[in-house]
């Protein structure tokens, strides 16, 4: 008998979905930092093993939408409730349970199994946490509540068992030695995407896009190009930096991580150019991915 499903990853921004997928697989497949709205795709993350294959997805924070790029963010989040075998909604203690109650409510009618996370319990007591759960369970009474942190490792084996026996009889989606749906390419810009969100601050890094315009690789080295976009002038001159000294900083930065994550030896340039109002353009959204068809 061998099991396969698809276990799709809802939440809200910043509780934790990414570093929790990236546990569940043992791979860095999400970028993770502490700033909102990190994951812009929805991207999956696949466990073999000989009689199973669970093929996680990662879903950006659920928010209400400014500019079409969150549009397209919520619309990959929301195709997450269609497609699933099992959902993981991902909460915190800090977050209000209510926050948008639009898509609870479409959770709460869901079918399929639903379990209930809630991350990041080395922040509170137990008292805490039973009042939580049992809040939990008023909001989604046919869900499974389980406590989980993600810095601490807590309770992911026993959740990865707990998929396994929720998941349909069915071949796999997918052949066997695949970790990833995604192209190398698609991975090189998340890596780099990740860095600016580490060494900049305020709008800059959610006004910046990464595109891979050459991809060249051997048996020893990966030579590669990338494009940094941004929406303005005066945010292309913070990205590079006095002297270039910030861009040489997130580049040096996006080459280490490149390396461990390909095992490669990386040559990697990096541009910066100026395309105005990009999150606001369907043509350019196409461009980058993020239509959710």
């Amino acid at each position: 008998m061998h099991k396969s499903g698809f276990v799709n990853i809802v939440g809200n921004p910043n509780v934790g979905k990414s570093t929790l997928m990236n546990l569940f697989v043992g791979e860095r497949i999400s970028i993770a930092t502490f700033k909102a709205q990190t994951t812009r795709h929805r991207i999956m993350g696949i466990i073999n093993d000989d009689d199973a294959q669970i093929v996680f997805s990662d879903t950006p924070g659920v928010l209400k939408p400014n500019y079409k790029l969150q549009e397209s963010m919520l619309a990959f989040s929301e195709s997450a409730l269609v497609d699933a075998d099992v959902l993981l909604y991902v909460t915190d203690p800090i977050e209000k349970i209510d926050k948008n109650s639009d898509f609870l409510t479409k959770v709460a009618t869901m079918e399929i199994p639903v379990i209930v996370l809630i991350n990041k319990i080395d922040l509170i007591d137990e008292k805490k946490l039973i009042q939580l759960v049992e809040q939990w369970h008023e909001i989604l009474p046919k869900a499974e509540i389980i406590p989980v942190s993600a810095i601490a490792k807590f309770n992911i084996d026993p959740i990865l068992k707990r998929i396994r026996e929720l998941l349909p009889e069915s071949p796999p989606y997918f052949d066997k030695d695949q970790l990833t749906d995604k192209p190398a390419r698609f991975f090189v810009s998340e890596i780099i995407r990740e860095k600016i969100l580490l060494y900049y601050d305020k709008e800059i890094p959610y006004s910046v896009e990464v595109g891979v315009e050459s991809f060249k690789e051997d048996e020893h080295h990966i030579h590669i190009n990338a494009v940094i976009y941004v929406e303005r002038d005066s945010q292309k001159g913070i990205i590079i930096g006095h002297q270039g000294k910030a861009l040489k900083k997130v580049a040096t930065e996006a080459r280490k991580s490149l390396e461990k994550f390909f095992g490669k030896s990386i040559y990697l340039e990096t541009f910066v150019k100026v395309d105005k109002d990009w999150r606001n353009s369907d043509k350019e959204l196409n461009l980058f991915g993020y239509n959710p068809d």
